[in-house]
Parts: C-alpha cells; structure tokens; sequence
C-alpha cells in the first residue's frame, strides 16, 4: 500500500465526515442496531460503509452496479431505465471516467431487501463490492475523488469556477413550472415561468461571458454532468406541456449552443433514454 493511496483514502475519510451531516448511508455489513449505537462521526462513517481506514486499500474498479429508477415496461416483464435526472448524472460520470458498471431498473415492487431495509429504499443507489452509496451529490463526489488518476479523467470543477452558483435552485424552479397545471397557458404571466427565466438567464449569462464550451470552460465536469439531464427534461417536457416555453433557440443562444455541445458527447449518448420516459415520468408528477 503505497503513502498515496493511504493519504487519499485518510482525505475521503475526513470530505465524508463532514458530508455525513447532509447525507446518510448504511454499511451492507453493519446491522441496524450497530448503525444506531454510534456516536462519533468517524463511527458513524465507519458503520455507513464510508470508512477507509489507513492500511485500506482504496476502491478499484469493477463490481459496480447502480440501482436506478424503472421507467413503465412496454412488454409487461422488463424494466427499462427510468427517468431520474440524478441517476442519469452518476451514469455520465461513469461514462466518461470509462468504468464498467451495470444499471438495475428497480420498481417499488422488486427493490431488493437490502436495499429497503438498509436504504430506505432510496434511488439512486451505487453498490461497489460490498459497499453501497446512496444521494447522487455523495456517489458522483466518490467516484470522482477514487477514480481520478491518469487512468481515470478528473471532472472536478477548478476553484475559479462559479458554475456551482448559477446551478442554485435549477431544477426545483424546473420542477415547480413542469407540475403547476394552474400555470399552462398563462403564458409570461406565470410565476412559475418568470422564476425559471431568472435562472435560466442566470446560466444563460455565465455561458456566455466564458472561454470554452462548459460551465467551466473547455473542460466538461461534474457540474456539467448535474446541468444536462435536468436541461434534456425542461427540453423535452417544455415542449409537451407548456408549448414550447421558454424557447431556447430564441431567449437564450449560448444555453442552445451549450446543450447541443453537451448532449452529442458519446457519455450521453450511451446514457440517453427515449423522450417518452420524461414525458411520462411527468404525466404522473402533474397528476
């Protein structure tokens, strides 16, 4: 075990330690009432699966399975991928770090004991091995800071860039205008609408007063991976429930140039699932 892999897996300890307030997720190896007895936060890390003491070895690849969301079943058995933009993050993350995973559409119905016992039934959830990852902010942050070496490109933001700002309450304004019937065919005087041009114009703005492509540049990263999927659903169900608005191609041209940049990398379109998902998966959020 080399001094590296002992700092980093030391350095992980501490990041999970603080993130352990925010998220909360369980060991496959510890019983409940071990869970509960802890006290401190590096036992509570230890009996939640994140411990990496220092003659651990750190993570390799392989043995990866990322439980995800199911989308309706159009033969009655399968379980195609679903429509969760969370997942869709983690699976452009694995993408593009080139790591073998498979993907479990899960149901309500056939989510694995384990997992309801353990989990609280959460989606998504990245089992590696004998471990299991829940939150998709927790799972991206951990492949990021394991499988980023010369192996592995690193698709951590630099510190300079402020993309994390524009992304603040994104996708809850999204949601909000997307599920709010009252609001279809209220045209610019829906609130809803009014809320998610501000943060669209947010991006918009930052988009266009960078050098490169991405919210950080030439570089795509894991702020990106969070932006598109929630962009390929306001895309998609903008245009079925809300004719068409806002409209990219008119208000904001950097975010359209943006998008078609993001949405023709091979990670997403490996990851891609058909239109009809979002537009399902939102026929049932409005109803």
């Amino acid at each position: 075990m080399s001094v590296t892999k002992n700092n980093r897996g030391r350095s992980f300890n501490i990041v999970l330690c603080l993130m352990v307030m925010m998220t909360m997720v369980t060991s496959f190896t510890m019983s409940p009432s071990t869970s509960q007895s802890t006290s401190t936060c590096l036992e509570m890390i230890r009996t939640k699966g994140l411990e990496r003491t220092v003659d651990s070895a750190t993570p390799e690849e392989g043995g990866m399975t990322l439980l995800v969301k199911a989308g309706p079943s159009t033969d009655g058995t399968s379980l195609p991928v679903g429509d969760c933009p969370f997942a869709h993050s983690i699976r452009l993350v694995l993408e593009e770090k080139g790591l073998k995973y498979q993907v479990q559409p899960c149901s309500p119905d056939t989510k694995p004991e384990w997992l309801v016992d353990y989990y609280e039934g959460k989606l998504p959830a990245l089992r590696h091995r004998k471990e299991c990852y829940v939150e998709s902010s927790v799972i991206m942050e951990y492949l990021e800071f394991f499988f980023s070496s010369d192996s592995y490109p690193s698709l951590k933001p630099p510190k300079k860039c402020n993309g994390e700002d524009v992304l603040d309450g994104f996708f809850p304004a999204v949601a909000q205008y997307l599920k709010d019937t009252s609001g279809d065919g209220a045209g610019e005087e829906d609130e809803k609408l009014q809320n998610l041009r501000d943060k669209l114009q947010g991006i918009e703005d930052h988009l266009a007063g960078i050098d490169g492509s991405f919210l950080c540049g030439d570089d795509f990263s894991l702020l990106d991976c969070r932006l598109v999927p929630q962009l390929y659903h306001l895309y998609v169900a903008s245009q079925e429930f809300k004719g068409d608005i806002p409209n990219w191609k008119e208000d904001y041209p950097s975010l359209q140039t943006y998008y078609e940049s993001c949405t023709s990398r091979p990670s997403f379109q490996a990851t891609l699932y058909p239109e009809e998902t979002i537009i399902w998966g939102w026929s049932q959020a409005r109803s």
